[in-house]
């Protein structure tokens, strides 16, 4: 019967058999003798037809249930878990959910994506640490998918502003190999709609990405890979202003 249970399940059964031990252990070398009228009988099921059974152990914490503070510490939700994992019933995980990681999108649906790129220079490459390093300087916190965000102050729950990835499959950064990562260049990226306006969230993304160029001594590059000059980003600026207009008149259209 319990070969089909996963690891936790034995773990908790080993456990709950434990404490139960334990506590019947308190309870019969704890009591004084007694005479006959102190003395406290467990009915016997199964008497009316001449053949006495023996009490379960639900029937013995029962009926010495308010006995001492052990048994008050027994709780009888623990007792039907123990009951139903031992006869292999499924029982449901009590373990709290992990709380989401920093920059995870509580609303997954976007329609528009900007991304610039920060290349290293020809023959060179962009190094974990010195990356790690550049991102912390830049106000990024490392997170959701193994990748670097910003996030709104004090609001993380609203999802992240924009978000770096590394250029090279899988884009994660792998915190337990750091010191060997070696990348030809990250991706900065924003999902529109975002906690912020599509403009706003761009003059966020777009000085981060410059800072970390300074610091990494790298090359910014448009979505097709091309240097990211003035006209660029005023064209791409440009717009985003049309696109929050956009949203901005559905948004009126939604609500009346």
């Amino acid at each position: 019967m319990l070969d089909g249970l996963s690891e936790t399940t034995l773990l908790r059964i080993a456990i709950g058999v434990a404490a139960l031990v334990l506590f019947a252990v308190i309870v019969f070398t704890s009591r004084k003798p007694a005479g006959k009228q102190g003395k406290r009988t467990v009915p016997a099921r199964g008497e009316a037809g001449g053949s006495r059974q023996e009490p379960t152990l639900r029937e013995l914490l029962e009926a010495d249930a308010g006995t001492g503070d052990e048994a008050a510490a027994i709780e009888q939700s623990e007792l039907d878990l123990l009951e139903k994992t031992l006869a292999g019933e499924e029982v449901p995980d009590r373990r709290p959910a992990p709380a989401p990681l920093p920059g995870a999108r509580p609303d997954e649906n976007f329609d528009k994506v900007v991304s610039v790129f920060l290349a290293a220079r020809a023959g060179q490459a962009l190094h974990g640490p010195d990356l790690v390093v550049a991102a912390e300087k830049a106000g990024l916190v490392y997170g959701h998918m193994n990748i670097f965000h910003r996030l709104v102050d004090n609001h993380p729950e609203q999802g992240p502003i924009f978000s770096v990835a590394n250029l090279v499959k899988p884009g994660s950064f792998e915190m337990a190999n750091i010191q060997d990562l070696r990348t030809p260049g990250i991706s900065f990226f924003m999902a529109l709609p975002g906690p912020l306006s599509a403009l706003d969230a761009w003059d966020a993304m777009l000085p981060t990405a410059q800072r970390m160029a300074e610091l990494l001594d790298g090359v910014l590059l448009d979505e097709e890979r091309n240097a990211l000059g003035r006209q660029r980003i005023a064209h791409i600026r440009e717009d985003l202003r049309n696109y929050d207009r956009k949203q901005q008149k559905w948004d009126l259209r939604t609500t009346r």
